[in-house]
């Protein structure tokens, strides 16, 4: 051990040694990854081969009076699990929820080519650079492997299953809401890209609304929330405010709706002001 001398000079006199001090340690702190409390995650592949991360914030509490607990999923995982998760954590009355986000293998906070090719629509090949049109892949998965996976590990009321995306997201919610609308009771878009494709949905769109009229598809207990912030493009803001308009009417078959803006944010920084409302516009959603 390496020792410091300290030495007592009194009017320019050395006196001699006063006493020994050990060196600091040089030894490195140890390291360690950070980890997500009541959490876990898994791998799995769709029907074509393609892995995915699932990313399971679980339920705390016992089990709610409907016998499972509400399921939130989460597209872009990545980038979105964990603040949502901590914003459940911290909420007592949320702790009970199970979300589940769907991510990509990797660090990065949004795989461009994978979620390009998930979220979208077929478009013919000489626009298919990116590859695009996986939504419907993505939407096999999810009711075949990934729910069943989720309900195989914990009790689930399958009544009060919820889908949350952005951007991309957000059309893929919508386009799930038109097409599947038994699959999910709740969604929440947040700046979907409705102008996608030549604005693609307003075909889906018409269909779902006459399917609705004509009670071939059943909607009560379901909710659509569309979500922009006040900075996002002047179209993403006006076809969100238009969707709404047209679905509003539908209520009186039971889908509830909700337009709201985001004050002083972007395209990019949304999602990360909008955990709580997201989780405030789900479970607090009556089910039956």
């Amino acid at each position: 051990m390496k020792l410091f001398i300290s030495t007592l000079i009194f009017n320019g006199l050395l006196l001699g040694p006063v006493s020994a001090v050990a060196a600091p340690s040089q030894e490195p702190v140890p390291e360690r990854p950070v980890t997500l409390d009541q959490t876990l995650e898994w791998s799995m592949q769709n029907e074509e081969g393609a892995a995915y991360r699932i990313l399971i914030s679980k339920p705390e509490g016992e089990v709610p009076y409907s016998g499972g607990y509400p399921v939130i999923y989460v597209l872009d995982a990545n980038a979105y699990f964990a603040s949502l998760h901590e914003a459940k954590r911290a909420q007592e009355q949320f702790r009970q929820a199970i979300i589940v986000g769907i991510a990509y293998p990797g660090e990065a906070p949004h795989n461009f080519l994978r979620r390009s090719y998930d979220l979208s629509p077929p478009v013919p090949e000489e626009n298919n650079t990116p590859p695009q049109g996986g939504q419907d892949e993505l939407l096999d998965f999810i009711e075949d492997r990934l729910m069943p996976a989720v309900a195989e590990r914990f009790p689930v009321d399958t009544h009060h299953q919820s889908l949350y995306g952005h951007s991309f997201g957000g059309m893929f919610a919508i386009y799930a809401l038109f097409t599947r609308p038994d699959l999910f009771n709740h969604l929440v878009a947040a700046s979907p890209s409705l102008w996608w494709d030549d604005s693609y949905l307003l075909k889906h769109e018409r269909d779902f609304r006459q399917q609705v009229e004509a009670g071939e598809a059943n909607v009560i207990h379901h909710s659509l929330s569309l979500i922009v912030a006040d900075h996002d493009s002047l179209q993403n803001q006006q076809d969100a405010s238009q969707l709404y308009q047209r679905i509003e009417p539908l209520s009186a078959y039971g889908l509830r709706s909700s337009f709201y803006t985001v004050e002083g944010e972007d395209h990019m920084s949304v999602p990360f002001v909008l955990e709580s409302r997201v989780l405030k516009q789900i479970l607090g959603s009556r089910h039956g």
